[in-house]
């Protein structure tokens, strides 16, 4: 709270924001507002509901102080930023950004909103450290009403899920974080305008692709689906190696790359399950060359966003 106290103009929001802090990090069940009021000693949900609605305080100077507090305790040579999204379930239509849409939260289409998430991960932990809002285009932003009655702001206009992404990591690095990596599912993966605004930054990715994503091989003169590569790959080009440790251990997989485009900076990285024979694909890039582990293990690093989520979402 030191850290951020001075980002609230008065003092009552400031005892909320602490109790509230207090509350998330409590054992207290579910971190709603008036389960966070009571373990507060509140006697109604009021004082919590003002400080997340009305309340006036520095948001964005506060995801800040956040950013800044993670790269304190967590920043490493080995840092990597990871960019997801999550829906949050919503019963009515008022909220900002709220429709029916598919979202992982649920694993289905749902009356939601759905947001963008940033995380930071290193060999020290991981952390949240932005988020974006979603606004669908023709629902919310091409209705001027609705927009006016939730409060969006009028400068604020449609902007796809990966451009989102792109704001957040150019922020992050313009803020002082230093990584060497990115990393993202297929809804990151598969947009070339993200692709190409991380190499512009000169930051390596490994963004995961459909199987009918086409890729050049043979020095660029050859186009190919990902999947029939894979089809093609003999049994001496796979290796097994841990994709990083999980609930029962390491997480082993076979492991194959192979160069796309025309230079050796450029993958397609393709991993098998050694048990079920499941495949999923990368895209990856890097400024520099690397060797395969190094590639495998920021592929690895992006299931740590979905703790951040499970976490996020408990609270």
């Amino acid at each position: 709270m030191a850290r951020i106290a001075g980002l609230f103009g008065r003092v009552e929001p400031r005892a909320t924001a602490r109790a509230y802090l207090l509350g998330l990090l409590s054992g207290t069940e579910r971190k709603n507002c008036w389960q966070l009021a009571e373990h507060a000693g509140h006697a109604r949900p009021g004082p919590m509901q003002r400080l997340l609605r009305t309340a006036r305080w520095d948001v964005a100077a506060v995801r800040d102080e956040v950013r800044r507090y993670v790269l304190d305790h967590l920043g490493t040579g080995d840092g990597v930023l990871v960019v997801d999204e999550t829906g949050f379930l919503k019963k009515g239509h008022g909220s900002a950004g709220v429709q029916r849409q598919y979202t992982g939260t649920a694993g289905r289409i749902e009356n939601s909103q759905v947001g963008v998430f940033l995380a930071y991960a290193s060999s020290k932990g991981r952390a949240l450290i932005d988020r974006r809002l979603y606004l669908p285009e023709h629902t919310w932003c091409q209705d001027a009403e609705r927009r006016r009655k939730a409060g969006v702001p009028d400068d604020v206009g449609f902007t796809t899920k990966p451009r989102l992404a792109l704001q957040m990591i150019a922020a992050a690095l313009d803020a002082g974080i230093s990584t060497s990596w990115v990393t993202g599912d297929e809804a990151y993966g598969q947009d070339p305008g993200l692709r190409a605004g991380l190499e512009a930054r000169e930051v390596g990715y490994v963004l995961a692709v459909s199987c009918a994503t086409r890729v050049r091989i043979n020095q660029g003169r050859t186009a190919i689906r990902t999947d029939e590569v894979a089809d093609r790959l003999p049994g001496s080009a796979w290796q097994r190696q841990s994709a990083g440790p999980g609930a029962k251990g390491p997480r082993y997989y076979d492991w194959a790359w192979v160069h796309i485009g025309t230079d050796d900076h450029r993958h397609l990285l393709i991993r098998r399950n050694p048990t079920t024979g499941e495949l999923a694909f990368y895209l990856c890039w890097s400024p520099r060359i690397v060797p395969l582990s190094e590639l495998v293990r920021v592929a690895g690093i992006r299931w740590c966003i979905e703790e951040c989520f499970v976490r996020h979402e408990a609270a």
